[in-house]
């Protein structure tokens, strides 16, 4: 909380830097936090990363934040197939969590409140703008589009900084037409 206004802090990325240390979320268990924390000292080691993340999702299955930390990592070791099924996952259980439809095609403002920061439905809006980019790297453009639509839909105000998903998509969608 913002202690000059007691208004919850706009946050729209899930995984910061904070001091010397990753946060990853919010009410992550101790021994969980800790896999994720060497994971993340260990992320020059790709194979000790990977399986300290794995043993942090097999402590805590249901912890969408360990499924979140386990995309990005594998999207940014260019294993874009792993990070997809990972983001589809990551969206089923959001959905289950927030109890609303998984199927963002689905979704509209009053599926959930989308203004919860610290709620599944954040995490689902985060998840789904990492789809957007993965159909972009996939050439899925359409795809892409589409999701993006969804949300500026349910997320009016971008908390999660899909715009930026946007600007890539328009750019490329531009240089498509002009070449």
């Amino acid at each position: 909380m913002n202690q000059s206004s007691n208004r919850p802090e706009r946050q729209s990325n899930v995984i910061r830097l904070v001091g010397n240390e990753v946060h990853f979320g919010f009410d992550i268990e101790p021994g969980v936090n800790a896999e994720l924390q060497r994971a993340a000292s260990l992320i020059s080691s790709r194979e000790a990363s990977a399986e300290a993340l794995l043993q942090a999702q097999r402590s805590a299955p249901e912890q969408i934040e360990v499924l979140i930390a386990r995309y990005k990592f594998h999207f940014y070791q260019g294993e874009t197939e792993i990070a997809e099924k990972l983001v589809i996952k990551t969206l089923s259980l959001a959905a289950k969590q927030g109890n609303f439809n998984q199927d963002w095609q689905q979704l509209n403002p009053s599926s959930a409140d989308w203004n919860d920061p610290r709620g599944p439905e954040r995490f689902y809006l985060y998840s789904l703008k990492a789809l957007a980019f993965i159909r972009l790297r996939q050439e899925k453009t359409d795809e892409a589009e589409s999701i993006l639509q969804t949300l500026s839909l349910i997320d009016p105000g971008d908390q999660v900084g899909a715009n930026v998903i946007r600007d890539l998509l328009d750019a490329i969608v531009e240089e498509q037409n002009s070449g």
